[in-house]
């Protein structure tokens, strides 16, 4: 940690797509080839977020000083800096608090160090005399108090935080973006429609004429004729990083567009109308009233079989649950905006309103006509008779009787984002952390924002099918969020998922609330994650939480995994909808960009499943799982979290730690930080040493380095400093047992686009040994020649241990002399010895790629015995700057399936240029490469071993039987009643002409 530390560059805020949806393809995909029939709506799977992303248009930037950085050296702080010159984080190096003997009083005590340190904060006595309380938020017997600069009369915008981690008068943590001085910024001379209608612009929108509404909650709100949903106004301050503040709008801008969400927040100069920075808030998965729901989801097998329980506010006959919860005091259907004791009769309360939105596509308006059909005795008990599934996507269903099941579709919606309200507030999700409710109730807060579900979004919509996603809209405090689910079906080389509703699947809802419980939480009420590693961060602990509410209230189907998100929308038990079960996910910090969609939030976030995995499994280790009614009580809020076991105590630290990041833009291991400050505050640091070592064990230990919440290319660590590390030596030594020169090795699974923690190559900076605490590791060799190979090694604590990987020569290697000739392009990738590249052969769609090849002629110019090879088939992210190569998407269905190897032996008669002079020496079992529904993953396409039979040969041709979209069984054939919805890969994907692979590796043993 200090290395790291002491020498890590100046953070900077950073640009980068704002991408919520449960997950995103990110290679272009489309529906199909086929045109759709004249005025039927066009497919769309709706992979990805389209907004305008996130900007930071703020030029300059300050360093911290030389007396700053001195200071945090002598009073062993570790620091990181922000943009404006302040720390980004300040943690206690070698001790457990930053500061001891401090009032008691949270509040006093914060503020006292801050005006004790300033010289440390670099901040002006102006500048700590400024800040006002914004929330004092409980973390076990301290808090996180939230302070906000002002600049003259003004409240910062964005930036001017800082959160202090205190307790029992100790500091242990402070993050902050404050300002170095507070000077009062020259005053507004645009009017606040002035700001709307710029905010609008920038974002290639036409606001139309702006009329006032009403002022709620510090904001004035109107209405855009040129946009659907509300838009809030308030004047605020920015600081800038070259100095100084400016007056700003802060324009929270909604649109209910036709073809996808729009919800931003911008801040507006106020005096040249300039958008300053602008985030993307959408995250692109009787008396007594009972309401009938799926605890988790219908039957995985798809049966119409109804399994619902009958949940009721009371106990009554007939309910199978009690739903009250001291976190709700109002009854899901009673609305203080409509009356604060009688019921709405239908799916609309203080927490959530959920409606039919078939006509509004992913938009962030709300249907008040789309609300569950009126039921006045309150029960909330609809018909479901599996519709969409049983009629296979039939567009029809919308206009028959039953109407899709969409009233219970609303029931189910309105109930699991209620157990979600409740199950996050136990934790800490309260008004006073800016939670989702229509009324606070006086407990902090703004109110004025129930979540806005959207049931069935966009089924009807006429410009486009939304399909196969589910996403999550999150405006500051005050303005209601939106989150839209979606119908899931087939569609033709993008994904291929059962005629489901995802509505009815409690993974995917729960992992969209999270992400507005993640984006209020941290940094304030008006900011929010924003950048790559915060984005990554942010659906880990989508998929974190959703597996937590499901698992401590024993809702987990029979047959079904905890651990696994999407089981249900999308037809997979083994891995959902990512590419890795949560219990068995070999990533590390090591690894971002591992996918083939490059660095990405929805795969990199599975880095942050892995350890985050790995420590609430520590911690049921240490504090065990409890029984059944302990884990409910606990998740309840019934029993104190210190009564709980292992994995509420866990989830409760996620909770703390987000109250302790005052930034938006954090990294990996700033989050790593809180949670280790956030231990240290609620449980006295009893699992320092238990979350050290898993962060270690996953590349974030003592040591790892981060170069902004950008960086893809992260330095690991797997060194703990709570622990005797072993001293691990790594060697490569090819068939002969020589050493080989210019080797790299890789703890994981991956080598292309992964961080190797040593190598053999003197012109690097790295050695050949490395810190590690113990445990079992997976290494990948890699060197020039050599081609790759994977070992399993245990190191234990303390040892000095030798790890040797064999590295025989690669016969098909251009750094031995093979050359490449054949179809497509970048042939040179499959002969580099480096899965990081990919040859492909591009053709139209329809044209058979079966046949296609690359022809190696092997090293050494004469014949070569060879008994195995290695062929990989994980795509790398089309690179626009590869002139001459394969610049096109690379759709994951184009990977490489199946495969035969030719041979041929150079003779006097025959020099192998033609196809005749080859025999088929080995042909791949059909699915080498084994992807299944709904779509390839990366670990399916990664490097694998083939033994062929003894052959002699001076040329082999690698050649294509099939891709993954031609020869894979789950993505063959029309699968649904849907016209306008061709499902077959082969015939209806615009890349199933396409073939791609990454490497050929050829071995004599």
């Amino acid at each position: 940690m200090r290395n790291w530390r002491r020498h890590a560059r100046a953070n900077r805020l950073i640009a980068v797509m704002s991408v919520g949806a449960l997950f995103a393809l990110g290679e272009g995909a489309v529906a199909a080839a086929r045109p759709a029939a004249a005025g039927s709506p066009g497919p769309r799977i709706q992979t990805e977020h389209h907004g305008a992303g996130d900007r930071d248009a703020r030029p300059g930037g300050r360093a911290p000083s030389g007396t700053q950085r001195d200071l945090a050296l002598r009073k062993r702080v570790a620091a990181r800096w922000n943009r404006l010159g302040t720390p980004a984080g300040l943690v206690p190096e070698g001790t457990t608090a930053l500061a001891t003997g401090l009032p008691a009083d949270p509040v006093t005590a914060a503020r006292t160090y801050l005006t004790q340190h300033r010289d440390l904060l670099g901040l002006s006595q102006q500048a700590v005399g400024s800040l006002d309380v914004v929330a004092t938020n409980p973390i076990g017997t301290g808090a996180a108090v939230l302070f906000r600069q002002r600049f003259g009369g003004l409240p910062a915008g964005h930036d001017g935080l800082a959160v202090v981690g205190v307790a029992g008068g100790k500091i242990y943590q402070v993050s902050s973006s404050l300002a170095p001085d507070a000077p009062a910024p020259e005053p507004a001379t645009l009017t606040e429609t002035d700001a709307v209608r710029a905010a609008a612009r920038d974002v290639r929108l036409d606001a139309g004429t702006v009329t006032a509404r009403d002022t709620a909650g510090g904001w004035r709100r109107y209405a855009a004729g040129g946009l659907k949903g509300t838009q809030s106004v308030k004047l605020v301050a920015v600081p800038m990083p070259a100095g100084g503040a400016r007056a700003a709008y802060e324009v929270s801008l909604n649109d209910d567009a036709p073809d996808g969400v729009r919800s931003y927040t911008s801040y507006v100069d106020a005096r040249t109308g300039e958008v300053l920075i602008r985030q993307d808030n959408v995250d692109d998965e009787t008396d007594d009233p009972r309401w009938k729901a799926f605890p988790a989801n219908p039957p995985a097998d798809y049966r119409t079989k109804d399994t619902r329980e009958t949940w009721c506010r009371t106990k009554a006959a007939g309910c199978d649950r009690v739903v009250a919860n001291p976190a709700s005091p109002l009854a899901w259907d009673v609305d203080p905006g409509v009356s604060a004791t009688t019921s709405t009769q239908t799916t609309r309360g203080n927490n959530e309103w959920a409606a039919e939105a078939w006509n509004n596509a992913t938009g962030t308006g709300f249907n008040l006509n789309g609300f569950a059909t009126p039921r006045p005795d309150r029960r909330y008990t609809y018909p479901w008779t599996n519709q969409w599934y049983a009629e296979k996507c039939s567009p029809g269903v919308f206009d028959s009787p039953g109407r899709n099941d969409i009233d219970a579709a609303d029931a189910n919606l309105l109930a699991m984002h209620n157990r979600m309200h409740d199950f996050s507030y136990n934790l800490g999700f309260t008004e006073n952390a800016w939670n989702l409710q229509d009324d606070d109730f006086g407990k902090g807060g703004l109110g004025g924002d129930p979540e806005h579900g959207n049931a069935q979004s966009g089924a009807r919509v006429a410009t486009s099918l939304i399909r196969d996603n589910a996403n999550q809209a999150t405006p500051p405090d005050g303005s209601a969020p939106t989150t839209n689910m979606y119908l899931w079906q087939a569609i033709a080389g993008s994904f291929y998922s059962p005629c489901v509703d995802g509505d009815y699947d409690m993974s995917v809802i729960g992992h969209e609330y999270t992400h507005a419980i993640s984006n209020r939480m941290v940094a304030g009420p008006d900011n929010r994650l924003t950048g790559y590693q915060a984005g990554a961060m942010g659906e880990s602990w989508s998929d974190l939480v959703s597996m937590e509410y499901l698992a401590a209230n024993g809702l987990v189907p029979a047959g079904q995994k905890e651990s696994v998100t999407g089981q249900y929308v999308t037809g997979n038990k083994v891995r959902g909808i990512r590419d890795y079960d949560l219990a068995k996910n070999p990533l590390n910090y090591s690894d971002l960009g591992f996918d083939l969609t490059g660095p990405e939030v929805h795969a990199d976030g599975e880095i942050w499943n892995a350890v985050n995995y790995d420590i609430r499994q520590a911690f049921l280790d240490r504090y065990g799982k409890g029984t059944a009614a302990l884990r409910r009580s606990c998740a309840e809020g019934r029993t104190p979290v210190a009564s709980c076991p292992g994995d509420r105590r866990w989830v409760q630290l996620v909770f703390d730690a987000w109250l302790l990041m005052a930034r938006g833009d954090v990294t990996m291991l700033d989050a790593r930080d809180a949670m280790l400050t956030a231990d240290r505050m609620r449980f006295g640091g009893a699992n320092q040493a238990l979350l050290w070592n898993a962060f270690a064990a996953r590349g974030m230990g003592d040591g790892a380095a981060s170069n902004t919440n950008a960086d893809a290319d992260a330095t690991p660590s797997f060194a703990s400093p709570s622990a005797k590390n072993a001293t691990v030596r790594f060697e490569a030594v090819d068939e002969t047992g020589r050493p080989v020169p210019g080797a790299r090795f890789f703890v994981g699974d991956y080598q292309g686009r992964a961080v190797p923690i040593a190598d053999t190559d003197t012109d690097t900076d790295r050695t050949d040994t490395a810190a590690i605490v113990a445990g079992r590791y997976r290494i990948v060799a890699q060197a020039p020649g050599h081609g790759l190979a994977r070992k399993t090694a245990r190191v234990t604590a303390g040892s000095h241990h030798t790890v040797r990987v064999r590295l025989p020569r690669n016969l098909a290697s251009a750094a031995n002399g093979a050359t490449a000739t054949g179809d497509g392009v970048d042939l040179g990738a499959l002969i580099d010895d480096d899965e990081g590249t990919t040859w492909a052969s591009l053709a139209a769609a329809g044209t058979p790629v079966a046949g296609r090849g690359v022809t190696v002629r092997l090293a050494g110019g004469t014949p070569q015995q060879v008994r195995r090879i290695q062929v990989s088939a994980l795509l790398r992210p089309a690179d626009p700057k590869d002139a001459g190569g394969d610049t096109g998407s690379q759709n994951r269905f184009t990977a490489l399936r199946s495969f035969k190897v030719l041979a041929c032996t150079a003779s006097a008669t025959a020099d192998c240029s033609n196809a005749a002079d080859y025999r088929t020496v080995f042909t791949s079992a059909k699915d080498a490469f084994p992807s299944v529904r709904p779509r390839p993953v990366a670990p399916d396409l990664t490097l694998r071993s083939f033994t062929i039979p003894r052959t002699t040969a001076t040329h082999l041709r690698l050649e294509v039987t099939a891709s993954q979209c031609t020869g894979g069984p789950d993505y063959a054939g029309q699968q649904t009643n849907d016209p306008n919805v061709p499902t077959d890969c082969a015939t209806a994907s615009p890349y199933s002409g396409q073939v791609r692979a990454a490497d050929l590796q050829v071995f004599a043993r």
